[in-house]
């Protein structure tokens, strides 16, 4: 299960992601990033509450990040220790903004 908290303020667009990122959710994030990409020029993903996530998460949040790349920026902040050692694994710590 997956919660995806939204909050858009003057072009910057907060995402809070709670729960599991894999093939079951990523749909449903990829779709809820889709919806709101519009005039956003700052992408924050929230990964505090994130307790996993699988090759299919990976893919949604590369996929943002290209579309970021076209129309402004995108950070992923509060990662989890664990969350962090996917990203190194995968070498994603190399794609993302990680803060």
């Amino acid at each position: 299960m997956l919660n995806i908290t939204k909050n858009l303020d003057a072009g910057a667009l907060n995402v809070a992601l709670e729960g599991r990122l894999d093939t079951t959710t990523a749909p449903e994030l990829e779709e809820s990033l889709k919806e709101s990409f519009e005039g956003v020029q700052d992408l924050t993903i929230d990964l505090e509450k994130l307790e996993y996530i699988s090759s299919a998460g990976l893919r949604v949040l590369l996929f943002a990040q290209k579309t970021m790349n076209k129309q402004g920026t995108m950070k992923v902040v509060k990662a989890s220790d664990t969350i962090m050692e996917i990203f190194e694994v995968t070498g994603f710590s190399d794609i993302l903004t990680i803060e």
